[in-house]
């Protein structure tokens, strides 16, 4: 039996058709809204308007969910595919969610109506889930890098009566397969590492249950949550280095966490990869790889604004996973956290670069 693709093979190749001989290797999106219906009689083409479907959106959707190892669904940005899930599986009983991770989850299961209980990430494999439909775990949380057991809490949830779902997009789908230790379905942000350049807003719903797959599917093409064929193609695109640039983020998050320990003016560096950090035992169990976000806390809110200034290379920006380095001050947007707390995404510059600047911005800041 031949050996498993690697890593780097796969994210190349997924969902790359076999070309004909004058086709183009790589296509461009399938930009048209809608598509030939021939004589009107019969079932209707595989495409026939391009809120229900685009070969674009099918050639990523295999390529993510061959990684993941289920059935892929995109979505307009990650908190529609957040949606998606709220909407299609979070009824009737309550919504466990994480109280540390991304806020606007907590937000819009609030808005929705819908009966929420919050628990700590790292507190969720002694959660109770009786009264639970839904458990929705972010691990690594954002922005506090704690971690849960996904095989643990998926049993006791299951043992409940409750679906789980994880919010992927720190890991990614190459540092951890959810739906492997458990899981019933994977959520992600591609805006994030996956499409890895900061020029797209995407999101996707991976499962291995064919009546979820329906159940989600159904829930874009109804909501109308969908994504452009552009952005679809420029994540497919950036899919291809993904593998490449997590080893490199990941050296420099190593490289970052291990300089900053040591600098007086931080406190609190957190990075799973370390191999004494809370998180790091349940994380090298259950992760593949380790990525690159890493959090610090600083003196005060003014302190934060001061090493973003006086660094080179550390771009302020809220997003994360992309080639450039940057850092944003969490609590601005409503995380509950010290003022001075800051999740740093370690892009792909040279680690030399990357850790001098650092240090230097932290010692210039006063």
């Amino acid at each position: 039996m031949s050996e498993p693709l690697g890593d780097g093979t796969r994210v190349i190749h997924g969902g790359a058709r076999v070309p004909a001989v004058g086709d183009p290797l790589h296509p461009g999106p399938v930009l048209s809204s809608t598509f030939a219906l021939g004589s009107g009689s019969g079932d209707p083409p595989t495409d026939f308007y391009g809120r229900a479907g685009n070969p674009t959106w099918r050639a990523l959707e295999a390529a993510i969910g061959d990684l993941e190892g289920g059935e892929c669904t995109l979505f307009a940005s990650g908190m529609a595919a957040v949606a998606a899930v709220l909407g299609t599986c979070a009824r009737p009983g309550t919504v466990v969610l994480p109280s540390d991770g991304y806020y606007l989850a907590r937000t819009l299961a609030s808005d929705l109506g819908l009966p929420v209980r919050l628990v700590p990430t790292a507190s969720a494999p002694d959660a109770t889930f009786t009264d639970a439909s839904l458990v929705l775990v972010e691990t690594p949380s954002n922005p506090g890098l704690d971690v849960c057991d996904i095989a643990v809490v998926a049993a006791r949830a299951h043992a409940a009566g409750a679906l789980v779902a994880v919010d992927n997009t720190t890991a990614t789908p190459l540092g951890q397969r959810p739906l492997e230790l458990g899981a019933d379905l994977v959520v992600a942000s591609d805006t994030k590492a996956l499409a890895g350049h900061g020029d797209v807003v995407l999101g996707h719903v991976t499962t291995a249950d064919p009546a979820l797959t329906e159940a989600v599917r159904t829930a874009r093409t109804r909501g109308g949550a969908v994504p452009g064929p552009m952005e679809v193609w420029l994540a497919h695109r950036g899919l291809g280095t993904l593998d490449l640039r997590l080893e490199r983020q990941a050296a420099n998050a190593r490289a970052l966490a291990t300089a900053l320990r040591e600098h007086p003016a931080v406190s609190d560096v957190r990075w799973p990869g370390l191999s004494d950090d809370p998180a790091h035992a349940v994380a090298a169990r259950q992760m593949r790889r380790w990525n690159g976000v890493l959090r610090f806390t600083l003196a005060d809110a003014d302190a934060v604004g001061r090493f973003l200034a006086a660094s080179g290379l550390v771009e302020s920006a809220t997003s994360f996973g992309g080639l450039r380095t940057s850092a944003d001050r969490r609590q601005r947007w409503g995380d509950d956290v010290a003022p001075g707390l800051v999740r740093l995404s370690a892009g792909c510059e040279d680690s030399r670069d990357l850790v001098t600047d650092v240090l230097a911005a932290l010692d210039q800041m006063g």
